[in-house]
């Protein structure tokens, strides 16, 4: 089980209807629970973002760094880092 500080599950708290139509969470403990569920990660560099994506198999070979942080998936953190969620 991965650990998610509070910024990751404010962030995806705040943030969750850029990749769902209809809230998944409530409160972090449910935020929590399901970022462990569908196994979300929290990387470091746009440069991470893209190799994630990359070693998923994702056709992104024509997409920008733009292109990427407007995707649903990325939550851009305060802290500089991203958290990646495929739902």
């Amino acid at each position: 089980m991965y650990s998610y500080d509070e910024e990751v599950l404010e962030v995806f708290l705040e943030k969750q209807g850029q990749l769902f139509s209809e809230n998944v969470a409530e409160t972090l403990e449910e935020a929590e629970e399901f970022l462990d569920d569908c196994m979300a990660v929290v990387v470091k560099s746009l440069k991470e973002v893209r190799e994630y994506f990359e070693e998923a198999g994702t056709d992104i070979s024509g997409m920008s760094n733009e292109d990427l942080l407007e995707a649903s998936e990325v939550f851009e953190l305060p802290s500089g880092g991203f958290l990646i969620v495929e739902g």
